[in-house]
């Protein structure tokens, strides 16, 4: 975008556009992107530490979830409430 700085005579200063072209948008938003991209790049090359402590926990909660649903579709609902049962009664005597 091409503007020129125009003063008034009250010493006010005003921007004239001259020219608007149709791609502004598009390049600040890629201007915008790029930026993003880059502090995305700085920030896990601080951070990869916690990069892989985090990406290890959720994988070994999803791993302990998906353990959980086979478990539950192989016992069967009625066996899974045995156990869920069982499990309850256990954790109330240790109290």
């Amino acid at each position: 975008m091409v503007d020129e700085l125009i003063e008034t005579k009250d010493g006010l200063k005003l921007r004239k556009l001259v020219e608007l072209k149709t791609t502004t948008a598009e390049e600040y938003q890629e201007a915008m992107i790029d930026r993003v991209e880059y502090f995305k790049k700085q920030n896990q090359q601080k951070s990869i530490f916690n990069s892989t402590i985090q990406n290890v926990v959720v994988q070994s909660l999803s791993t302990v979830l998906d353990l959980k649903i086979q478990a539950e579709k192989a016992l069967g609902e009625e066996n899974v409430k045995k156990v869920q049962e069982f499990l309850d009664q256990f954790l109330l005597f240790g109290l």
